[in-house]
């Protein structure tokens, strides 16, 4: 498996937009993937958030996750969020996603960003707490409710 920048491989773009739109998207039509392309292809950075990383195995796209800016606007002050996290459901149970939340910490490392927030609708923590994140709180956003955490990086040549 490798893990490599989505702007280094822009053909999966379709896909990755798909997917959201399946997994977190109110509705699913043609109108709704082709908005979700455009939003992505803001994410096409390298060396500037936001940015989306990619793993894939030969030409088969595995999974990507983010790294963005303000993600819920409840939290103003909250600045660099991980989120986006998604594994092909035929490539799940594999470890994908934890190597995907790895690499983008070493990407916000390299970045020099300190800290990272997340929200998940696994109200236990699952994935990111077994990886260190911390819980600040519940709570019920867009009618879902989810929980905040947070991870303190050290940040390059700091």
């Amino acid at each position: 498996m490798k893990i490599e920048l989505l702007s280094q491989n822009q053909n999966w773009l379709p896909t990755i937009a798909k997917w959201y739109i399946e997994e977190w998207g109110p509705t699913k039509d043609a109108e709704a993937t082709q908005k979700e392309i455009r939003k992505l292809q803001e994410y096409l950075n390298e060396k500037k958030v936001p940015l989306i990383l990619v793993a894939f195995e030969n030409d088969t796209l595995l999974g990507a996750v983010q790294l963005k800016i303000h993600e819920m606007n409840i939290y103003p002050n909250y600045r660099y969020w991980l989120g986006g996290v998604y594994v092909s459901k035929h490539h799940r149970n594999r470890g994908i996603a934890k190597a995907l939340v790895l690499e983008a910490i070493n990407k916000a490392i390299e970045l020099n960003i300190d800290k990272l927030y997340l929200q998940t609708e696994n109200l236990s923590g699952g994935l990111y707490k077994k990886l260190g994140w911390s819980a600040i709180e519940q709570v019920n956003y867009n009618g879902e409710e989810v929980l905040v955490m947070e991870k303190e990086i050290a940040a390059k040549g700091k």
